[in-house]
């Protein structure tokens, strides 16, 4: 029997002739069996791959056969506009089996959510976020309303594990069985990852039970997809070469950073091109308008950072376009996806690297993905400031948490470890928490913190710098940060949003409001971001391609093929093929060649304190040394090095704590061994004491 002749046949029928499908995929085929009969599952598959069908095909029939009421499938997104644009689709294949599907996020009305409360849909489409909301609200009976639960699906299941929004997640969906008393079966669907297995576990939360890796090879294997690096030498060269070329096609560019996206959205538009953007700072409306005219466009360009890289459906594209390298083999395999989707067709990714470094990064992280080589998903280390949070959002939600035995709300989840005890001992110290009678309860410190709006400070996991919204008339057009607003300027103050020019007219510093016009002089556009730097494996990629490697699959153009002979020809004292190099170059300059990636030698500076000055810039490839030191000194103090039992995290700047949400209800000392292990890498920098080095002066 086939999985497919296992479903409830109003779907087979559906699938057939509604859908007009000849079968099912294999991964939604082999989906079916695990899913069906209530294990937890991972379901990989490439972006397109059809997914969504293959979890919620067999929950559909498990809704019909065991009869499930009420709300018994919670889907879980980590964008808003995610759920919105699946939302139609699973009320359709509802539809077909006599049930239903709304969505309940912070931008559905308070109407909406009362008829969800009155006549409850079958499957609740939500956030993380959203659903924590519902256990503490007041408005909101949360055991009631999900009392049928059975299921939670999470969407994008890698976009939350890497993230302290993971946690939380976990977290929240541990209260939550607590709450109902019964164990939810989990399916989590994902783009390809180094470590499925892991990521099933992690899902899982720390329990025991049946669960699947479903992972099916294609048939015949994937057709290879085009993919060309450029070298432009600048913004408005990208621009030219975006306009020159694939006209009369649909062009998705992704970018690095919202300034970015803005200025070559404004140099595009400049050039005539039928040009949108897309970022988290505009406005949702923006956002909506944006993707929803390109989606109905066909001769047009969409510049769009990581917000567009997740399932959004913005219709079928020609070409994807890649400014500079994407930071992990993951991001590029989730935008390659966007393209090839329509019959007749083929994946492409068109690589524009805007400086010579970044041709060299976009070239080693295809090494590493022509290698087959994808990250892992890992879990935030030491998630303290989470468990702060969840303490106090449980006292929110149950009025009252016991002062012993306060762990079991959460069940097997590893969310506390050692150092749970003393952060619900600082929360009580402190006034976060109060006590009396053996339970504990919200305190004042709390309620000056985080209780404003309901308590949604409390509520939301991720940081976002201050912002300043910006109107034009009612508009809203979007978000800037206070700097934009405040550098010194000749002239008039004109931003850059939304791939236009707005001059500002007026300033609300209270309300935090910006008031424009539309200007044809040129904005500017400004955002603070703190970028981890790349990773050790792709480093060692950008070694390889020094080295003389080429990525498998690729084509290089002239320009690409020059930029890339010359920077093996500038860099070839920084590499070897049987050793890593300390070498003295012309300005006498020591220089430690690790290729670790940033966070190894952060972790190495900070353990080699007599080698290794503390005032430098730590990048992902090198390490400056001291200049005084003699051959035979380096020497001896790597072996100290690589013989010490003790070495040290690197240290924190104690201003840094203020960008760790709820570090406020932390102990300090516990808030700064949280954001050290998050910018240290122990393991990679051991690897690289053990790795065979190499001391010469420049030739």
């Amino acid at each position: 029997m086939t999985g497919f002749d296992r479903l409830d046949p109003a779907l087979q029928h559906h699938i057939v002739n509604t859908l007009g499908w000849p079968g099912l995929r294999a991964l939604q085929d082999e989906a079916i069996a695990p899913v069906l009969d209530g294990a937890d599952a991972i379901l990989l598959a490439p972006t397109a791959g059809g997914k969504t069908e293959a979890a919620m095909f067999p929950l559909l029939t498990r809704m019909q056969s065991e009869r499930w009421t009420g709300i018994s499938v919670l889907y879980i997104c980590p964008l808003k506009a995610l759920l919105n644009n699946l939302q139609p689709r699973l009320a359709e294949y509802a539809e077909w089996l006599g049930r239903s599907a709304m969505t309940w996020h912070g931008d559905v009305s308070q109407s909406v959510r009362g008829r969800i409360k009155r006549d409850r849909p079958d499957i609740l489409l939500t956030t993380p976020e959203s659903l924590e909301s519902m256990l503490v609200s007041e408005s909101v009976d949360a055991g009631e309303l999900l009392n049928g639960l059975r299921a939670v699906v999470v969407d994008e299941v890698h976009a939350f594990a890497g993230d302290d929004r993971g946690w939380h997640l976990l977290a929240v969906l541990a209260r939550l069985e607590t709450l109902l008393g019964r164990r939810l079966q989990r399916v989590g669907m994902s783009a390809t990852v180094g470590n499925p297995d892991e990521l099933l576990g992690w899902l899982q939360g720390g329990a025991t039970g049946p669960g699947r890796v479903v992972s099916p090879a294609i048939a015949g294997g994937a057709v290879a997809p085009e993919i060309t690096v450029d070298s432009v030498g600048g913004v408005e060269n990208a621009a030219k070469v975006i306009a020159a070329l694939h006209a009369g096609e649909k062009r998705l560019v992704f970018v690095d950073s919202r300034r970015l996206a803005e200025e070559l959205g404004a140099q595009l538009r400049q050039r005539a091109i039928t040009t949108f953007v897309s970022h988290s700072s505009l406005s949702a409306a923006e956002r909506r308008e944006s993707e929803q005219a390109f989606a109905e466009a066909r001769d047009c360009v969409i510049v769009a950072t990581s917000t567009l890289e997740l399932g959004i459906d913005v219709g079928d594209l020609d070409r994807v376009i890649q400014i500079n390298a994407p930071r992990t083999v993951s991001s590029f395999l989730q935008r390659l996806g966007r393209t090839g989707r329509r019959p007749g067709t083929t994946r492409n990714c068109l690589f524009l690297g805007i400086t010579d470094q970044s041709v060299l990064d976009i070239l080693g992280m295809l090494q590493c993905w022509s290698s087959g080589w994808v990250e892992p998903i890992v879990p935030t280390p030491e998630p303290r400031h989470i468990a702060a949070q969840q303490l106090l959002a449980a006292a929110l939600q149950t009025r009252r948490v016991p002062l012993s035995g306060w762990q079991q709300a959460w069940g097997e989840l590893p969310l506390f470890d050692a150092d749970g005890q003393e952060i619900f001992d600082h929360l009580l110290s402190e006034g976060f928490l109060e006590h009396d009678a053996g339970s504990a309860f919200i305190g004042s410190e709390a309620e000056q913190h985080y209780g404003r709006r309901h308590f949604m400070d409390l509520l939301a996991v991720f940081t976002a710098a201050p912002v300043f919204t910006v109107f034009a008339g009612r508009q809203e057009v979007g978000s800037v940060e206070t700097s934009v607003l405040t550098d010194p300027v000749e002239g008039p103050r004109v931003l850059l949003l939304a791939g236009r020019s707005w001059q500002v007219t007026h300033i609300d510093w209270k309300r935090r409001q910006v008031y424009v016009e539309t200007t044809d002089i040129g904005g500017r556009a400004k955002w603070s971001s703190a970028p981890d730097g790349s990773s050790f494996d792709i480093t060692r990629g950008i070694r390889a391609v020094v080295l003389g490697a080429v990525p498998a699959g690729i084509t290089l153009t002239k320009r690409a093929t020059a930029t890339l002979a010359d920077q093996r020809l500038l860099r070839r004292d920084h590499v070897a093929d049987d050793a890593f190099v300390i070498i003295r170059d012309q300005r006498d300059d020591w220089r430690w060649w690790t290729w670790a990636g940033s966070k190894a030698n952060r972790t190495l500076a900070a353990w080699a304190t007599d080698l290794v000055p503390a005032r430098q810039k730590i990048t992902a490839e090198s390490l400056r040394l001291y200049p005084d030191l003699a051959v035979t000194d380096i020497r001896s103090r790597l072996a100290e090095l690589r013989a010490a039992r003790h070495r040290s995290l690197p240290a924190v700047d104690a201003n840094a704590v203020q960008g760790l949400k709820f570090s406020a209800a932390l102990p300090e000392h516990l808030a700064l061994a949280t954001l050290a292990a998050r910018i240290s890498d122990p393991v990679r920098a051991s690897t690289v004491l053990g790795e065979e080095t190499r001391i010469q002066i420049t030739r």
